[in-house]
């Protein structure tokens, strides 16, 4: 599976149960580079995703090799055996966080990196990382 995550300058997810942010180019960016794969999320992610995003509270057991799985509401060290790459979008700025990305890149190669401007955020940073073989 393929980890697709939004985090702060200090790898912060969440904040009070509720996402620091959200930016509508982000999610196009991530449609786009999804094309093709099936893309899983959370039911609390379903907002954003309303018409391109397959929902269940157990997405990171079901998701196969190759399918992409947005995470923002929970750890993915339970199921980090199981990643293939990491498609990380920096917000290039610090908030409140009391969840964070957890998964060490230590064993992935960062593979291409790119900026674009975002609908909230005036920079976002999308990495590609790929496990290392």
């Amino acid at each position: 599976m393929i980890i697709a995550v939004c985090v702060d300058d200090k790898n912060g997810m969440m904040f009070n149960r509720r996402r620091q942010s959200r930016d509508r180019a982000q999610q196009a960016d991530l449609l786009d580079w999804c094309s093709g794969r099936t893309l899983w999320v959370a039911p609390y992610s379903v907002p954003l995703f309303p018409d391109g995003a397959r929902a269940d509270d157990a997405f990171l057991d079901k998701a196969a090799e190759g399918e992409v799985c947005f995470v923002e509401d929970r750890s993915v060290n339970t199921v980090a055996d199981r990643v293939e790459a990491v498609v990380l979008y920096r917000w290039n700025r610090t908030y409140p966080a009391d969840l964070r990305f957890d998964l060490d890149l230590s064993g992935f190669r960062l593979e291409s990196v790119s900026e674009f401007a975002g609908s909230s955020h005036e920079t976002i940073t999308r990495e590609i990382y790929q496990r290392k073989e």
